[in-house]
């Protein structure tokens, strides 16, 4: 393989990664890596990682580029940042809170922000299914009366 192929390949994997970005390519936590090895094989010429792209989109670039659009406007910003101070979310928008805990969050800021589907919103994000069920399971929950006020005071 001479130079000019090593070029081409490496424009073809930098052209697939540019449309992984445009399709709005979510990774949920799982790593993909695409390793281009030089001729030989004696060393790795370039290693790329997706979400590490070398010359990413345009746009939010301050970590909010997984969040759907309905959970990314700046009163959503508002309320992330008191989650995240609470401990309630990680840097990522992930929660680290139990799955009932993280239902009853889900509900409050989708409230507060008047978003119709809730569940499809956080569920995408969250990478989880049935959240109406947590939701339900938390209402029948005694503990769950006071985190609900805990979110209220919290996002007065």
């Amino acid at each position: 393989m001479n130079h000019y192929d090593e070029e081409e390949n490496l424009e073809f994997i930098n052209r697939l990664l540019e449309r992984l970005h445009q399709a709005d390519y979510i990774n949920h936590g799982s790593k993909i890596e695409i390793v281009y090895v030089a001729s030989g094989g004696q060393h790795v010429e370039t290693q790329i990682k997706i979400g590490a792209h070398p010359n990413p989109p345009k746009g939010k670039g301050n970590g909010t580029e997984n969040l759907p659009e309905a959970l990314c406007t700046e009163e959503a910003m508002v309320l992330w940042e008191k989650a995240q101070t609470a401990g309630y979310v990680d840097d990522n928008y992930q929660p680290t809170i139990s799955r009932t805990q993280s239902a009853l969050l889900a509900d409050e800021i989708a409230d507060r922000l008047e978003i119709k589907e809730k569940w499809k919103a956080f569920e995408t994000l969250w990478n989880r299914r049935n959240m109406y069920r947590d939701y339900h399971d938390a209402l029948n929950q005694r503990q769950s009366l006071q985190f609900r006020d805990k979110l209220r005071e919290l996002f007065r």
